[in-house]
């Protein structure tokens, strides 16, 4: 299941990733630190989503 977890997270990651981006350009935020937030929190958002995905496919 960890094999599914990651290949999920690597699609998940991603896809978080640039929603928090995009939420930090869209509310005026337009410099560097918090574009990094932003990736940031996707990204640690995107391990407990992808391991619940992979559990429930695993199901």
């Amino acid at each position: 299941m960890t094999r599914l977890m990651m290949t999920i997270f690597s699609m998940v990651a991603t896809t978080l990733m640039g929603i928090g981006v995009v939420i930090a350009l869209t509310t005026g935020f337009d410099t560097l630190q918090p574009i990094l937030i932003g990736a940031a929190i996707g990204f640690v958002v995107a391990i407990p989503v992808s391991w619940a995905i992979a559990r429930q496919l695993a199901g």
